[in-house]
Parts: structure tokens; sequence; C-alpha cells
């Protein structure tokens, strides 16, 4: 069975040795030359104070987009379910209710504790 993954192993050490070889050599050749400008902070223009990890930032964008990306997968369930709805009879019918109404209670549950609200 394992001689079977022969060309697989081989493929995955060729890979290695192929991008450890590139990152080897870029490393060589490359200018190594900071200089201010280019160790400016990207595109805002605003010269940072102190370690990044020293202030506290606001996570409202990122629980936002978080719970967006949990609500879209869970309702990406509702495509396959559908094409197979006449098959699944009054049992898959009902499992999706459940379904819908577990997801219908994150959401309120979320609302309720204000992750949905964008503090400025």
């Amino acid at each position: 069975m394992p001689i079977d993954f022969l060309p697989v192993f081989l493929m995955v050490a060729v890979v290695i040795m192929l991008a450890a070889f590139i990152l080897t050599v870029s490393r060589l050749l490359r200018p190594d030359n900071p200089y201010p400008e280019k160790n400016r902070p990207y595109e805002c223009g605003v010269d940072h104070v102190g370690e990044a990890s020293a202030g506290l930032f606001k996570v409202q964008y990122f629980v936002v987009a978080i719970l967006f990306v949990v609500f879209d997968v869970e309702t990406m369930f509702l495509f396959p379910w559908a094409v197979v709805l006449s098959d699944l009879g009054l049992f898959g019918y009902i499992e999706m209710v459940i379904f819908i109404v577990m997801l219908l209670v994150g959401f309120i549950y979320a609302w309720i504790k204000g992750a949905l609200e964008w503090e400025v």
C-alpha cells in the first residue's frame, strides 16, 4: 500500500526542495538596503508610535465578517437541500426547518449581544 503513494511522496519532496532552493537563491540575490521611506507604514501616511501590540483594537469589523461567513456558509446548505427536497420528503423538510430555526436563534443571539452594532 505505501508503495502506491511513492509518486506522491516524490512529488512532495521535489516541491519542498524546489521551494527551499528558490527561497535560498532569492535571499542571496536580493538587495538588502532598507531606507527610512521603505520602512514607513504602508499607504496610511501616519507614522507609527510604539508597538502594535501595546494598543487596543476595535474588532467590530472582524466580528461582523466572521458572522457573515458563518451565516453564509450555513445558508449554502439550502441549495443542495432544495435540489433533493422531493426525495427527502417530510423528514427532510422538518430537518431543514429545525436547521433554519437554529440559524435564526444564532442570528437573534448575535443581534441581542450587540455583535452587529457598529460603534464609531
